[in-house]
């Protein structure tokens, strides 16, 4: 077994443990993407915003999850797509007038 496959062991056992102690048995939890939007956002800002961005990814897919028919996984999947597009825009763009338009919420 060679080290990547060590770490992703451990980081599955992680997450197994950690939903069972959180009570959210049926969450599969997508590690590569989470790792993904987490690079992206510390590369974007600073390697401290990587853990703030991956909270929030997980908070606003609750929230979509929570008031639609939608699925965790494409709660998860919306939110991390829009955290990467804003991490690949310059600094200088922002929202509009009326938030960031046909996003995840």
């Amino acid at each position: 077994m060679n080290r990547d496959e060590v770490d992703e062991q451990i980081l599955n056992q992680w997450t197994r443990r950690l939903s069972q102690a959180l009570q959210i048995l049926d969450l599969e939890v997508d590690n590569h993407l989470v790792l993904n939007v987490a690079a992206e956002a510390a590369h974007a800002v600073s390697p401290m915003a990587a853990p703030i961005t991956t909270f929030m990814v997980g908070y606003a897919a609750g929230l979509a999850a929570a008031n639609s028919a939608m699925s965790s996984q494409t709660a998860i999947a919306r939110a991390a797509e829009v955290v990467i597009t804003v991490c690949q825009q310059p600094p200088t763009e922002g929202p509009d007038k009326t938030g960031w338009v046909n996003t995840a919420q």
